[in-house]
Order: structure tokens, then C-alpha cells, then sequence
């Protein structure tokens, strides 16, 4: 029998309809719609599902957003299209096994044993002999070796006008064919599975039930209850985020536009997470152990979940998804790189907000702190120092080649793991809604530069990356030193201090005309450098760059190199006799001018020049902490598993009957010879898919049977 690709033909009804069932239960529509489905898994899978819109504003653009909403491509897999094409899938792909299934069934069972002596000489394969034994024994000796070759026989008796003859009909192979229905009722199973463990039902109760997505905020106990599926809902997945030492019944089901809660019918308690890292800072492992508290009989249950080994109660998998902070505990110190306000502690929790006062003290005018993240764990890469330079000439064959051959893995840069300690993130929102991030480590990072600094991070936008002052740590690794020298520099008085000292220390006290000279270039050059007028004029930027742009409006270009390379000099020569004043005036003993101290003098220039372009008006710090754990578990009803799992079965034999089992048929006709003892055989013999194999069975079919000599 040959499976149609026609679909099933009516007798009776409009033509309309007639072409709508018979292009309905085709096979050729099923094939088109199961590729459909597989470019919108392709689809799905490209592109990540569910993230905020804004996500996919910075990734397209506003009018691409828009057009790829419309079509529900952000969640391919619950859109109305995409269950609409699964429900028409399911439906003619059941047409097809419903139309072909009884002829399958009744090829199985039949030998074809009635075909005619005539229609075995159209055979492409076929022989035929006389043998030395009468039609009767023959045919018994011949079916009884078909049937210890593995094939089911039967035999016919047939009268002639020469004599009685003998039919033997044989087969083998009749698996390919429940291939065929086995391969086709796994695409059901897998579709309907996926159907019943999609949006399908949860969709059905915001049509029928009166269920509405929740888009507001708040606490899950006041939401509403028509934003919450009860806990009989036959199917679901959700998320679930529990801190240590704290329980939750109350699973999100994120929607395209907003959740839906489903409460569970027990509380999941969170002991305590545990997570171990690689010494890339990735995790390789993160479990929880957890309690589960029963709504009904008030039973607890401890178990343990971990990725890849869920935890299963009353129907409901519990899967360990990921973690996140719980609400650490923080305590930070806050710093104005200015010195316009002196230095205080701040407490928060991960996740909440403080108010602050801005420093510029305009009425109104307020800061919210929301803590947004707490890293105990930075590995980062320190390999390839800088510092040490690259040879342009350097010539060398084998670190080439090794680059460019070998394994996949390989990399052209040496690495250099650290953990370089914990660090926070903070966003400072203004009373206009505005806000900038921050990310602050909390131990000072040894850079290769001489001296540990401080990495205070800033970011606009969650788009950009962040970019980072780097403040220099004291001997005691604080940045104490950095903020003396930064405060000195915004005082007019002890900026004067600084430049009578350095004047009166590189100039000879006989020449007073060269000491008035030099004190004036190194005042203009940190005034300059601090951002006040000079001359009646503000600089429009303060830092290096202001010295810089004097250079250029005030020198001519032939002596830019050389003005530039004094004023750097004398403005290094005033700094360092400023950081000397500052520990003066704070009691502490004068600052050693060692290698060490020439480093920090070297990096405090550069931070203090990037001061004025940090936008906050106060650095927030970590001094301490306590963590709090959170994990994220997925919890899923999940009745379409055991559906999918059964497809899956199916599909694997069924694609294996019929890839790798061929159909067989045999016919030997025994006519009556010339006399009693002879008998005229005509032996034919098909297969589904001619291969060099059927080639040599059927040789080995006529060497036995028909004991057949070339």
C-alpha cells in the first residue's frame, strides 16, 4: 500500500467545504505547517523572549519594536498565531493518521495471496524454474522455509485447467508501515503537549474566567483575585524568588504585558542557598536547601534542589533556576569629592532607597539612593600588563602560529584571574525622575600602576558600560589621603599656602623678581586646574584639559610643547607641597617623596583632573555589608511532560521503522509441470525501497528456494 498525500474526500457537502477538509486532512498541509512552526521556533529561539521593551527599543529602534510587537514576536510561543497554527497542526496531521491508519491496518493484515500468475511477470525482480517435485511438496517445502527465514506465510490452492496449483504469499518488514501511523501520532502527542503545558488554558481562563493581567506594583498580598489563578490550575510555570530564612506560596507568570500570580497549594521555605564558583567567578554550582510547608495537612517537608534535580510535591516540580540577592544589608560611606560636606554613614538594604540632601542645598532639591546590587565576587582578568610595552619589531614564528593553530580554545592573550574583592551598584535619581548608575568596588585594585586605587564606575544609561575614576589609595588603603588633597584644592587659602612654599623652595631666596614670577605661573596653573577664574575669566572646563585650552588660546603654536611640559612641572611641583599642607593641617607627618609617593602624586593628578566631570556630589563607598541570599525557583504543573515524553518515544521507533525496516513481499506460483512429478515456479519479489541489499535477498531467496544455479 502507498500512504496518500491526498486528503480525505467527501461525497456529500458544497465544494467549499469538500476543498477546505480535503486540504485540511492533507498531508502536504501538515508539512507546511509543521515548517511554519519551525521558523517560529527559530524565531523564538534568536530572540530572547519576554524582556522589558526597552530591551528591544535599543536593539531595533522604535519602529521595528512596534512591528515586531504587533506580531507577538517577543513571545512567540504564547501568541495567538502560534497556537492557532499548533491547533490546526494537531488537527491534520489526526486527519491524516484517521484516513491512512484502517488502510495500514488492512495491508498488515493481508498476504496479497490473490494476485494473478500474469501480474507476477510485470515483477522487476522475479525468476523463474522447473523443480524436480510435484506443486503440492513443493509449496509446503517452500513455505516452511519462508517461515524459518523469519517471514509470515500463507498459502493458497488453485485449480487450473492444467492441474491443481499453489500460491505462496510471504511477507516481512510490516513495522514500516506502523512507522508511518507511530512517527504521525508523536506529532499529535508532542503538539497537544505542548499545547496543554503552553498559555493555552492559562489563556482560556482570562477568556472565560474573567482572569486580567496585574501591570500595577505593590505587595502580591493586595493584589487583586482576578489577577490570581487558583491553585487547582491544571497547568502553569512560574517564578518564585525566596530570601533566606523567609517563605513564599506565590508564583509570577510573566505575561507580554504584565503577570498573572498563581498561588501554590504549599509554601516553599528557603534554609539556605549554596553556591561555589569557577575560578573565572562563573557559578559551577548553586542549590537550596529548602522546606515545603503544606497548606492542607500543615506537613513539612526539607528537601534539597538543584539545577537539573528538581523537587517534586503533590504534582508541582520545583526547579532551581538561578539566585539573586535576598535584601543585603548595607552600610556605606558617603564622601563629597569636593569637600562641601563633611562625610557621613549611610544604611540600606538592597533592593529599598534613601533620601539624601544635594550638597548645592537648593530648597526641594533632594537625592534618592536606590541600592540596586551587592557582588561579594569579582574575578577579573589582569593578564596582558600594559605596562610592559609591545615590541612592533618582534618577530616570532612559533608564538604566531601557536596563536593561530591548535585548539579551538585558545586564546591570544594570556589571562589573569583576581578577585579583586566585593562591590556595590547604586542609582542617585534627582526630583525630576532622572537617574544616573554607579558601581563602586569596595577594596582598592592593584593595576600594576605603583599604587592600589579605588574604581568608582558611572554609567548614563543601563546601554553604556560604565567608566571609572580611579582614586588612589593611602598607606592605609583608604581614600583619606585623595579626599585631604581634594578638599585643599577647592580652599583659596591653602591653595596660596601651597604656592608661597613651592616658590620658596625652587627658587633662590637672593632672586625675589624669579620667586614673584614663579609664584604667579603656579597659582594661575592650579586655578586652572581647580576650575576658578583666572584673570576675570572662569574656565569652561577644570583639570588638565583647562590647562590645555589656555595653552593653545595664550601660546604660540611653536612653543605649545614647551609651555605645556613647564606648566605640568610646576602644577606637579604645587600639588605635591598641597598634599603636604593638607596633612599639616590634619596633624599627620609629612608625606614621603618615594617611589611609592611619586606613584600616588602621579594618580591623584589624574583623578583629581577627572573630578570635575563626576556627576555625583557624593561617592558612596561600601564599608559593610551582610548578605542575604535569594533563590529563584521555577515551579511548573507540567501534565503535558508525560504527553511529549510518550511523542517522543514514538517518534524515535516510528522514525526508525521507516528508515530502517524495508517491506518485503514474496510470491512463488507453483503450476503443474509436464508430468506428475514436476512443477513450473515463478518466484517475484518487492520491497518499499530498492537498496543493494534487496539485490542480494533476492538472489538468496532464489538460490534457496528454488535452488536456482547461474
Amino acid at each position: 500500500m502507498t500512504v496518500s498525500t491526498q486528503g480525505l474526500a467527501l461525497n456529500s457537502g458544497s465544494r467549499a467545504w469538500r476543498s477546505a477538509v480535503e486540504l485540511l486532512s492533507s498531508m502536504r498541509f501538515s508539512i507546511s505547517l509543521l515548517t511554519v512552526i519551525c521558523i517560529a521556533s527559530v524565531i523564538g529561539t534568536v530572540l530572547k523572549q519576554h524582556e522589558p521593551l526597552n530591551n528591544y527599543v535599543n536593539q531595533f529602534g522604535p519602529f521595528w519594536t512596534e512591528v515586531f510587537g504587533l506580531v507577538s514576536l517577543y513571545s512567540v510561543y504564547s501568541a495567538w498565531w502560534f497556537l492557532l497554527i499548533l491547533a490546526f497542526l494537531v488537527t491534520s496531521t489526526s486527519l491524516c493518521v484517521v484516513r491512512n491508519t484502517p488502510k495500514i491496518l488492512a495491508d498488515l493484515k493481508s498476504y496479497k495471496e490473490n494476485i494473478r500468475e500474469q501480474s507476477l511477470q510485470a515483477f522487476g525482480q522475479r525468476a523463474q524454474m522447473v523443480l524436480a517435485e510435484s506443486a503440492e511438496p513443493a509449496a509446503h517445502r517452500v513455505g516452511n522455509l519462508l517461515v524459518s527465514g523469519g517471514w509470515r506465510v500463507k498459502l493458497q490452492r488453485r485449480e487450473t485447467p492444467q492441474g491443481t496449483g499453489w500460491m505462496v504469499a510471504a511477507k516481512a518488514g510490516a513495522a514500516n508501515k506502523l512507522g508511518y501511523i507511530a512517527a504521525h501520532s508523536a506529532i499529535v502527542l508532542v503538539c497537544l503537549g505542548g499545547l496543554l503545558d503552553g498559555d493555552l488554558i492559562v489563556r482560556a481562563q482570562m477568556l472565560f474566567n474573567g482572569k486580567q493581567v496585574y501591570k500595577g506594583g505593590g505587595l502580591i498580598a493586595d493584589v487583586p483575585q482576578q489577577h490570581r489563578l487558583g491553585e487547582r490550575n491544571p497547568t502553569f510555570r512560574g517564578n518564585l524568588l525566596v530570601a533566606e530564612g523567609t517563605q513564599s506560596s506565590t508564583a509570577i507568570l510573566n505575561q507580554s504585558d504584565g503577570v498573572l500570580l498563581q498561588d501554590l497549594p504549599f509554601a516553599i521555605e528557603l534554609k539556605k542557598f549554596i553556591v561555589e564558583y569557577y575560578s573565572t567567578g562563573m557559578p559551577k554550582l548553586f542549590a537550596s536547601d529548602i522546606v515545603i510547608h503544606d497548606k492542607a495537612t500543615g506537613e513539612r517537608i526539607e528537601a534539597r534542589t538543584e539545577v537539573n534535580h528538581p523537587v517534586k510535591y503533590r504534582g508541582i516540580e520545583i526547579f532551581q533556576s538561578s539566585f539573586d540577592d535576598g535584601g543585603s544589608s548595607l552600610r556605606l560611606r558617603a564622601q563629597s569629592l569636593t569637600g562641601r560636606t563633611q562625610p557621613f554613614d549611610l544604611e540600606g538594604i538592597v533592593g529599598g532607597s534613601s533620601q539624601l540632601t544635594n550638597e548645592a542645598g537648593a530648597p526641594g532639591d533632594q537625592l534618592t539612593v536606590e541600592y540596586t546590587g551587592l557582588r561579594v565576587i569579582n574575578v577579573e582578568n589582569f593578564g596582558g600588563n600594559p605596562a610592559e610595552g609591545i615590541d612592533v619589531r618582534k618577530v616570532d614564528l612559533r608564538d604566531a602560529m601557536n596563536a593561530q593553530m591548535g585548539a579551538a580554545n585558545k586564546t591570544k592573550e594570556q589571562k589573569n584571574l583576581r578577585n579583586v574583592g566585593p562591590s556595590v551598584t547604586y542609582k542617585l535619581r534627582d526630583g525630576a525622575g532622572q537617574a544616573r548608575e554607579y558601581h563602586n568596588y569596595m577594596l582598592p585594585v592593584d593595576m600594576g600602576e605603583g599604587v592600589p586605587v579605588f574604581l568608582l564606575g558611572m554609567r548614563e544609561t543601563p546601554a553604556d558600560t560604565f567608566r571609572y575614576i580611579r582614586v588612589p589609595a593611602d598607606d592605609k588603603g583608604s581614600m583619606d589621603d585623595f579626599m585631604r588633597l581634594s578638599q585643599a584644592l577647592s580652599n583659596p587659602a591653602l591653595r596660596d599656602k601651597a604656592v608661597q612654599r613651592y616658590a620658596a623652595k625652587a627658587v633662590d631666596g637672593k632672586r625675589p623678581e624669579l620667586s614673584a614670577q614663579l609664584s604667579a605661573s603656579a597659582a594661575r596653573a592650579l586655578a586652572l586646574f581647580a576650575g576658578v577664574p583666572v584673570g576675570g575669566q572662569t574656565p569652561a572646563v577644570a583639570g588638565l584639559q583647562a590647562i590645555s585650552d589656555f595653552i593653545e588660546a595664550n601660546v604660540p603654536e611653536a612653543e605649545r610643547s614647551k609651555a605645556g611640559e613647564v606648566l605640568v612641572r610646576i602644577l606637579n611641583g604645587v600639588l605635591f607641597e598641597l598634599e603636604q599642607v593638607a596633612r599639616e593641617q590634619a596633624g599627620m607627618p609629612a608625606f614621603a617623596p618615594d617611589a611609592r609617593g611619586q606613584a600616588f602624586m602621579t594618580q591623584a593628578v589624574l583623578a583629581l583632573s577627572d573630578v570635575p566631570l563626576y556627576p555625583a556630589p557624593l561617592v558612596l563607598t561600601l564599608a559593610d555589608f551582610t548578605q542575604v541570599q535569594a533563590s529563584v525557583f521555577q515551579v511548573a504543573r507540567a501534565p503535558g511532560k508525560t504527553v511529549v515524553y510518550l511523542g517522543c518515544a514514538l517518534l524515535i521507533l516510528g522514525v526508525f521503522a521507516m528508515l530502517y525496516v524495508r517491506e518485503r513481499r514474496v510470491w512463488v506460483w507453483l503450476a503443474p509441470g509436464q508430468d506428475s512429478n514436476t512443477s513450473q515456479a515463478t518466484l517475484a519479489f518487492s520491497t518499499n525501497r530498492k537498496t543493494l541489499d534487496s539485490d542480494k535477498e533476492f538472489e538468496h531467496l532464489k538460490a534457496r528456494l528454488l535452488a536456482w544455479k547461474e
